[in-house]
């Protein structure tokens, strides 16, 4: 394959990142399609940890990094992200880090809008970064946002950026009873992001379709997961934008016959962040100790993480929707120790059994769980480079998490490094 997506399985933070970092070993080029700086995504390359929010997981590995048209960027997070990997000897130059003048900007406006809104539902929040994410496609969507293009005339740029500061102000006061923005102060601190972010403006479109006509390995990062998309997650406890596949080709410019295939990312058990529906959540001491053990903390907000067993019903959905070839299981060394291990394999509500996921979402907040039990094992797993170093029971749950989630699987994780993966398929392999 030269060119593969990267989508979560899940709900988010599936170590899509690490496994990023892997493929990108052997792609040319990585591409951001969707979603924002509330995605965090953690690699740990030679024992250090890097945390990258906007900038595709590529720049680690030295690839040409971009930044495509569906995402919604804050320019002054993307300058101190920038800023960071220099301190740490990873500087980007604009032959590194290409910026679509199509994406468009999150402004500090977005960010005080989402954050007033979560405070005002209360107990009915959504659970939001309060980032501004929402607020910034809302804008996009209602064409009064700005995009990094409008950055390249500075007069125009600054009167259109204060006339809508002025604008949210007023939603910010009158409506949602929150504090206004500086305006003044608000335009000055863009302005000096826009200063530094132009000489990476380009067209990524066109940049990411030469690419792949030349014949480079083009590899798409998505954020975020299928559980959390715009249009098939658990609506609304989803981000704004579409997480899955399909994303690829409005998000990035590129034809879908451009898209050789889908790699799902997915947790050897399953997290979610903020409020939704969650059949398989546990709570107690397990719950507890694969927090911890799991480092199950926000990378972007550091919320601690829900819990719960595997959801084969979820994953399916996940895996035809996306058409994925197949599927990266992260994680497998947290559940070390813990015997007997549940796979949720159905949905229960009264006398109804539901093997797929119900069109109510309201009806998938209140079902029950069926589990199918495995026996766990207690071998350290993180030394293991090919399935045959794992435990006998270790594959069999591998094997049985694949199977029931209609696809082959291709990638295990088994610890936090760069090394501690087993490779078993790698989709961009001639």
């Amino acid at each position: 394959m030269k060119t593969v997506a990267v989508v979560g399985v899940q709900w988010g933070d599936e170590g899509k990142g690490k496994i990023v970092d892997l493929l990108a070993a052997d792609a040319d080029v990585v591409v951001r399609f969707q979603g924002g700086n509330n995605a965090a995504h953690t690699l740990v390359v030679d024992g250090e940890k890097f945390i990258l929010r906007m900038i595709p997981a590529g720049a680690l590995q030295g690839k040409v990094c971009v930044i495509g048209n569906g995402m919604v960027v804050d320019p002054l997070a993307l300058v101190e992200e920038i800023d960071g990997l220099k301190r740490r000897g990873r500087a980007l130059s604009p032959a590194d880090l290409k910026i679509s003048y199509d994406a468009h900007l999150i402004l500090p406006y977005h960010g005080a809008i989402d954050r007033a809104r979560e405070a005002r539902l209360g107990g009915r929040a959504i659970g939001t970064t309060g980032f501004g994410i929402g607020p910034a496609y809302e804008d996009k969507m209602a064409r009064v946002g700005l995009r990094f293009e409008d950055m390249n005339e500075r007069a125009a740029f600054a009167e259109r950026l204060e006339r809508n500061a002025r604008e949210k102000n007023a939603l910010l006061k009158g409506v949602l009873k929150a504090a206004p923005l500086k305006v003044t102060e608000l335009v000055e601190q863009v302005l000096r992001a826009r200063n530094r972010l132009r000489p990476y403006l380009c067209d990524t479109a066109a940049y990411v379709r030469e690419a792949i006509g030349a014949g480079r390995r083009v590899l798409f990062e998505g954020a975020h997961g299928v559980m959390l998309d715009i249009d098939h997650g658990t609506y609304p406890y989803v981000t704004s934008s579409n997480c899955g596949a399909s994303a690829v080709f409005g998000g990035a410019g590129v034809a879908p016959g451009q898209l050789d295939g889908v790699l799902g990312i997915s947790k050897a058990y399953a997290t979610r962040v903020g409020g939704g529906p969650f059949p398989s959540e546990m709570s107690g001491a397990l719950a507890d100790s694969l927090r911890d053990e799991g480092a199950e903390f926000g990378s972007a907000t550091g919320r601690p993480r829900r819990i719960g067993w595997f959801d084969a019903v979820l994953a399916r959905h996940a895996v035809r929707l996306n058409g994925m070839v197949g599927l990266a299981v992260t994680k497998l060394d947290v559940l070390t120790g813990i015997d007997p291990l549940k796979i949720c394999v159905g949905y229960e509500s009264g006398k109804t059994r539901f093997d797929e996921v119900p069109a109510s979402r309201r009806l998938l907040a209140k079902v029950k769980p069926v589990y199918e039990t495995l026996p766990g094992w207690s071998d350290d797993v993180s030394g293991a480079r090919n399935l045959g170093d794992l435990p006998v029971n270790a594959r069999r749950y591998l094997a049985r998490i694949a199977e029931l989630s209609g696809t082959r699987l291709m990638m295990v994780g088994v610890g936090a490094g760069r090394e501690a993966a087993i490779v078993i398929e790698n989709p961009f392999a001639d």
